[in-house]
């Protein structure tokens, strides 16, 4: 088996085109979408930002007064009663999870595509009436995994699929950092009915989905343990260790923590080598992977790629093709389910089977 390093991070889904950027609606404006979403869209290849939605126009003016080409900025209302929509093509909703159902769906009654975060939404119920709310609309709706469109995710999914490393047997994954450094207890994030969790959800869906993904295909059962320590995290949880069991006796073994040093890495163990890969989780860490098996062996440090630019512009790439982009909600709808699952299972101490 040959491996063109030449081409690591080449975008296999780009097909380019003569149409139009996909103008974006930014709907929500913190952290994330200032320093993250918008710089990356402001240097993608088939997308712009035209409209700012936020709580305040004050604060949309402000993030506005350092871009060019916003020609609204709008309140969650105004943008809920179809202000400005000759100005967008598209949403991102990066709100907290409790309000994406309520976001999208404004996206769908004014017939907008959706880039909506993960997770979907803070319950399972309400994930439900998002996705159906894009199908009734007819809207395309994509959950931003944005390890899907990462050049070294999509290189590990190729090299398992073509048997590098013969059958996997089991996975490890591990993703830590310590948000305390960056909010407080106030923080959403903290808050139930906002979040749905804390750690299982926010960070837990990180190894659970790229796995998923690289073995393309869904758990059949959970099992999971939840523990807190500092006052912050008291009723939620801080620390979690959980496994996934798969087809064909697969199993995957994931920690996570809010509270320890910044750190991400899945190993995949098979039946002829393994695959490794550190540093994947996080935007702007070096990414490494590692493979051994029968026909190859070696290490590979593809230059970083931006993982929100890749996104924004896979989804835009998409739409001007006309074609619905992945993953899509009944994809999301997976996880939610099984990140129920995993905190009945952290409640109950039994292991819970999936009705996907």
């Amino acid at each position: 088996m040959e491996f063109d390093l030449d081409s690591f991070s080449a975008r296999d889904w780009e097909r380019p085109t003569d149409a139009d950027p996909i103008r974006f609606a930014m709907v929500g404006l913190g952290w994330w979408t200032r320093e993250q979403a918008i710089p990356a869209v402001e240097n993608s290849d088939y997308c712009t930002t035209t409209v700012l939605v936020s709580s305040s126009t004050e604060k949309g003016e402000d993030v506005a007064a350092d871009l060019e080409g916003v020609e609204a900025t709008l309140t969650y209302d105004e943008y809920a009663d179809g202000a400005a929509t000759d100005a967008y093509d598209a949403v991102y909703v990066c709100t907290p999870n409790g309000l994406h159902r309520e976001h999208v769906q404004a996206a769908a009654d004014h017939e907008k595509a959706v880039l909506c975060e993960k997770p979907l939404e803070a319950t399972v119920e309400d994930a439900r009436a998002t996705v159906d709310a894009c199908r009734d609309a007819d809207v395309p709706l994509m959950v931003a995994y944005r390890l899907q469109t990462e050049p070294v995710a999509r290189r590990a999914r190729e090299l398992i699929r073509d048997g590098a490393i013969g059958d996997v047997v089991s996975v490890l994954g591990h993703m830590s950092d310590t948000i305390l450094d960056a909010v407080d207890e106030t923080s959403w994030r903290f808050d139930p009915d906002l979040a749905g969790g804390t750690t299982l959800n926010d960070i837990g869906i990180y190894p659970m989905n790229t796995i998923r993904f690289i073995l393309e295909e869904d758990p059949q059962a959970v099992y999971a343990r939840t523990e807190s320590e500092q006052p912050a995290y008291e009723g939620t949880d801080e620390h979690a260790a959980f496994q996934l069991e798969f087809p064909d006796g697969k199993l995957a073994s994931c920690t996570v923590t809010h509270s320890a040093s910044l750190a991400s890495s899945l190993r995949f163990v098979g039946t002829e080598g393994e695959l490794s890969i550190e540093g994947l989780f996080f935007p702007n860490t070096r990414k490494v992977l590692r493979v051994s098996g029968p026909d190859i062996e070696g290490e590979y440090r593809p230059d970083p790629v931006d993982q929100m630019r890749e996104e924004f512009d896979y989804f835009a790439n998409r739409l001007q093709r006309g074609l619905d982009p992945e993953p899509d909600g009944e994809h999301s709808m997976v996880d939610m389910r099984a990140i129920r699952a995993l905190y009945e299972s952290a409640e109950t101490g039994q292991r819970v089977e999936l009705d996907l």
